[in-house]
């Protein structure tokens, strides 16, 4: 027998093993092999940026027996693992800043201040049983220049974390993985984060006093890295004084899938968000965290897809199409790319046993864009998709039409699954009935 503390060594991090037969305090007093407690419910959301071409989105049939459409056909071997939403919008304003915002918040920026994310509100809620409350990650750092009054940096996030603090995505792969798994136990562990616990308590109470100093607009910048301060903070209180876990995985990652990404960004679309998209499975997978968001890109995204066929042009230019035919082409083609994307995402999180469910069935999934068509900025009928069984909580494998209402009720209508009783930052939610 081995102890339930035994740490998987080796592979430049560690990490504890999942709750295994073998394990001494694992049997009890009967005898038998206690039964590991039940998988927790977790949150994934992911954005696509500049919105879709309706024609090549738009599902044909309601329920059970609609008809995929051509972006999401990459979809098709998982069609009962996921549902379409139509008839979700945003709110009103006409910039990717605003819309970027509104993806998860439902508010619509001003002034600086928008509203906490749902993801956030969940993380909140769940978040105190796993080391991290919430991984947020990307793959464009903020991008300069102004939006209708607004700085388009801010669209480099849909978290915010308060009203006025919104959360950058981390965006390097490898200082992700390191932070997630390098180091996170031992005594060499312990006595590296009450050492730097020690330098927090002193920037935070630096900050604190230079906030009480600072300008307006300088305040909300202060915030923003006090939040940012106070997430290591209570990393490091964690690994100082772990919690006992309440839930182990009953399987785990081989090593092969612990590979320390590359130093420094890479130059490849398509390999930077593949290796995000696995840290957020593995974070998943090992209970790591149970709040996942991914930017797939800036939400003012001019990132250049000419490794798709029949691409050359950047996806913002492409998305304000005005019908032309080479325009749309690729519009339809880089959408379709991160529908493949999700679906390589959900495969992944399907193929991972819980004991009798999948990580997928105790997920709750949602994709989607901030805005319908970047031709003209169209903020009504949002290109929306829930996925995960999420405990049998979700309906699946249906086109569900909603009469026509905020994207914050779906907001209100997850956060119900995770036991959030609030009205969703005082905006007046409406519980979405079609979802069960």
């Amino acid at each position: 027998m081995i102890s339930r503390r035994r740490m998987l060594r080796g592979i430049g991090a560690m990490l504890a093993l999942p709750h295994l037969e073998i394990m001494a305090d694992a049997v009890g007093a009967s005898g038998t092999v206690a039964t590991p407690s039940k998988a927790p419910l977790r949150f994934v959301s992911m954005f696509q940026p500049n919105g879709v071409y309706p024609k090549a989105w738009d599902v044909s049939g309601v329920g059970a027996g609609y008809e995929l459409s051509p972006i999401l056909r990459p979809l098709a071997g998982l069609r009962d693992q996921f549902s379409v939403l139509s008839g979700l919008n945003n709110v009103t304003g006409g910039n990717h800043v605003q819309m970027t915002t509104a993806f998860l918040t439902g508010h619509n920026l001003k002034n600086g201040k928008a509203g906490t994310s749902i993801d956030q509100k969940i993380a909140a809620q769940i978040g105190q049983d796993s080391a991290f409350r919430s991984l947020v990650l990307g793959t464009e750092p903020p991008r300069q220049g102004n939006a209708g009054g607004l700085a388009i940096s801010i669209a480099n996030t849909v978290t915010w974390s308060s009203p006025t603090t919104r959360v950058s995505p981390e965006i390097n792969p490898q200082v992700a993985f390191d932070r997630l798994f390098r180091g996170k136990s031992g005594p060499d562990a312990v006595r590296d984060a009450e050492l730097q616990k020690s330098v927090v308590d002193l920037v935070l109470e630096d900050a604190k006093s230079l906030r009480r100093q600072a300008s307006y607009l300088d305040k909300h910048k202060i915030d923003e890295y006090l939040e940012s301060v106070r997430s290591v903070e209570v990393q490091l209180e964690r690994t100082i004084r772990p919690k006992e876990r309440a839930w182990v995985p009953p399987t785990e990652p081989g090593e092969e899938f612990f590979v320390r990404p590359p130093s420094g960004i890479p130059r490849e679309r398509d390999v930077h968000l593949r290796l995000m998209l696995d840290l957020m499975v593995l974070a998943l997978w090992t209970d790591t965290t149970r709040v996942c968001t991914l930017m797939t890109a800036h939400g003012f995204s001019r990132q250049n897809f000419s490794f798709i066929d029949g691409v050359s042009s950047d996806h913002h230019g492409m998305s304000h199409h005005k019908e032309k035919e080479r325009a749309v082409s690729q519009y339809k083609k880089v959408s379709e790319w991160y529908i493949g994307q999700l679906a390589y995402f959900l495969e992944r999180l399907k193929g991972i046993d819980e004991g009798g469910s999948s990580l997928l069935d105790n997920s709750v999934v949602l994709y989607g864009s901030g805005m319908k068509d970047g031709n003209g900025h169209k903020r009504n009928n949002l290109p929306i998709i829930l996925a995960g069984g999420g405990q049998k909580q979700i309906p699946l494998g249906q086109h569900i039409k909603l009469p026509s209402q905020p994207l914050s009720n779906l907001h209100y209508t997850i956060g119900q699954r995770f036991g959030i009783k609030d009205d969703f930052n005082g905006i007046g939610c409406k519980t979405i009935s079609q979802l069960g």
